[in-house]
């Protein structure tokens, strides 16, 4: 699912840009279409922070965000990190009793407190104590009001921001009055961005790989997981029971059932799981391919004299693909997981270590590309006869996992 927010860039008087104002859009068309506020500043939260990334939309410079009455009493700003962001509170939110102490709250907090649109002194007076920035609009004010707003305010602390300013004139004239900050087509028009959201399902599948992959994780954390999710327990207490195990009695437990699999062997299965929840609407061969690509890695390890690192090299294969699974970049992905940045340089081809000759080997065998198989079993060092064995035990082991998943 693809989503969109537009930034604008605001200025100083030399005209270098001090932050952006995030708007929400809801496609390419560069405008703002929806009736639901609340729904609005949301889906810029989330997108911003979480899909498209606060360092993509910013580079590092503070995000002005509005919000609605709604969403300051549900203490969302609280949660953003205060150096990044400035809360715009609209100029329809009435300063009651309530708002008053929130904005108390997030001036405690660090926040940076922005007034915005108003035009007439009266709709601000009990805010201004708590404002750092006040936003006013060139279109809906003329001479007189942008000059009387300053003049009534009369604080230090204080500054003001013209936005909607739309020629070289309206700037000089701004710049004279003692605004300190600018904002509007003069300058540059919103641009918009675009990202690529998961499906919740699919997020959540990508969090239990996080969680089960974390360095260290206890039984009764992974028991926690998998209670949370009924088709997850029913699916380790038919795995756990099946043929492949060959217990005589029936396992009805499923903290019996991780002590019988291992944390190690459990945190495999579960990614496996996991991976096929995220792929599933995809072809079952890409699943099929990621899952073999990382046994075969793993089959690997041994033979290279990487017995520590064999769980790193089944994490390489597995994620290898992700970016056919989950349609996003893998670079994106892969800031997302809980993998090392000798795994993370490999598949992404930013590090030449022998987790990368690995990698290009599995892909190599994999497409039968045999000057670059020959070239870095030259390097590697592994019999031909016994690459072919543990492809094969690779393949096998897929099958029979596949069916338990």
């Amino acid at each position: 699912m693809d989503v969109y927010v537009a930034r604008q860039p605001i200025f100083n008087k030399q005209k270098k840009v001090i932050g952006y104002e995030l708007l929400y859009r809801s496609g390419l068309q560069n405008f703002f279409d929806h009736n639901d506020g609340d729904r609005a500043t949301s889906d810029v939260i989330t997108n911003s922070f979480s899909v498209i990334g606060l360092e993509v939309l910013t580079g590092g410079k503070r995000a002005f965000i509005n919000f609605t009455e709604n969403l300051l009493k549900s203490d969302i700003a609280s949660i953003l990190p205060p150096d990044l962001i400035a809360v715009e509170i609209l100029e329809d939110i009435r300063p009651d009793k309530e708002i008053i102490e929130i904005c108390k709250k997030l001036k405690r907090l660090s926040y940076i407190l922005v007034l915005d649109d108003f035009v007439a002194i009266e709709q601000i007076t009990p805010l201004i104590e708590f404002a750092d920035i006040i936003k006013v609009d060139f279109l809906k004010t003329n001479v007189d009001q942008r000059k009387q707003l300053i003049k009534d305010v009369g604080t230090d602390h204080v500054k003001f921001l013209a936005e909607k300013v739309e020629t070289e004139e309206e700037f000089s004239m701004a710049a004279e009055m003692g605004y300190s900050y600018f904002q509007g087509y003069f300058f540059s028009k919103p641009t918009i961005y675009k990202g690529r959201d998961l499906p919740s399902y699919k997020l959540n599948y990508l969090r239990i790989i996080q969680e089960v992959n974390q360095p260290e994780i206890s039984f009764n954390q992974l028991e926690a997981i998998i209670k949370q999710d009924l088709s997850l327990s029913y699916k380790l207490l038919r795995l756990i029971n099946s043929a492949a195990f060959g217990f005589n009695t029936k396992i009805t437990s499923i903290k019996y059932a991780l002590v019988l699999l291992g944390i190690k062997e459990f945190v495999r299965w579960i990614t496996v799981i996991a991976l096929r929840g995220m792929g599933d609407d995809k072809p079952d061969e890409l699943i099929v391919a990621s899952l073999i690509r990382a046994k075969y890695a793993e089959n690997l390890a041994p033979k290279l004299g990487l017995y520590e690192q064999a769980s790193d090299l089944f994490l390489m294969g597995l994620f290898s693909l992700m970016d056919a699974l989950l349609d996003r970049p893998i670079g994106e992905i892969l800031n997302e997981l809980p993998i090392s940045p000798a795994v993370k340089g490999a598949i992404l081809g930013t590090e030449k270590n022998i987790f990368r000759n690995v990698y290009e080997l599995v892909v190599a065998y994999e497409q039968g590309l045999m000057t670059q198989l020959d070239n870095k079993n030259k390097l590697l060092g592994i019999e031909e006869s016994e690459l072919a064995r543990l492809y094969i035990n690779s393949i096998h082991w897929v099958n029979q996992i596949f069916n338990y998943s």
